[in-house]
């Protein structure tokens, strides 16, 4: 019968395996841990590269889009006017328009000098939306757009009582000209995902 001596030196060796054996497998563990870490890593850059270059594909595509639709003059009605009475009921409760109208012509009733043809001219219960469609949107054509807006009721005399509710829109607006446009109180109107959408909506009801 083995000596209490050997009964714990052998205790003492399978205690250390044990113990060596544990060791080996945490260390496997965070091994395959820190390997899977890097490989999750790699796979959230992969994945932001990705959205990335699908971005500005998107932008790039847009671009062209809107290129060559304003080469064949179709740009406001192809792309833009189709978004127009959903824009209207789902961001300002239009939910029917008694007139829409594409590159309506109009003369300035108080001057009568003066004429212009607005791109669209949708008009609902309370609101009289005036939209401007550029395949560039450059400053100068914006503040152009806002200036007419000053003389709306001039041209539009039938629809005074009415809220003017103006956009200005384009394929693709840099964040820096939404900002001016929510500055100046226009909303601007680009593609987000797949469709048209009011791209300063919501910072539109907040002060700038």
């Amino acid at each position: 019968m083995p000596s209490v001596r050997d009964r714990v030196s052998t205790l003492e060796r399978v205690l250390e395996e044990y113990i060596k054996n544990v060791g080996n497998a945490q260390m496997q563990t965070e091994r395959e841990l820190r390997e899977f870490k890097g490989e999750m890593r790699e796979f959230k850059e992969e994945m932001r590269a990705f959205k990335d270059e699908m971005r500005e594909d998107r932008k790039k595509m847009y671009k062209k889009w809107g290129e060559i639709a304003n080469k064949m003059g179709t740009v406001a009605e192809d792309i833009v006017a189709p978004n127009i009475p959903r824009i209207a009921q789902e961001y300002f409760g239009c939910k029917e328009l008694e007139f829409f109208g594409l590159r309506v012509h109009k003369r300035n009733v108080k001057d009568r000098s003066k004429s212009r043809e607005f791109d669209i001219i949708a008009v609902g219960d309370d609101a009289l939306i005036i939209n401007e469609t550029k395949s560039s949107p450059r400053v100068d054509y914006i503040n152009e757009f806002s200036e007419v807006l000053k003389e709306m009721y001039d041209y539009f005399p039938e629809y005074r009582g009415k809220k003017i509710i103006p956009i200005f829109s384009s394929l693709y607006i840099p964040d820096t000209v939404v900002t001016y446009l929510t500055k100046i109180k226009i909303y601007a109107k680009a593609m987000k995902d797949d469709a048209m959408e009011l791209l300063n909506y919501e910072r539109f009801k907040q002060p700038v």
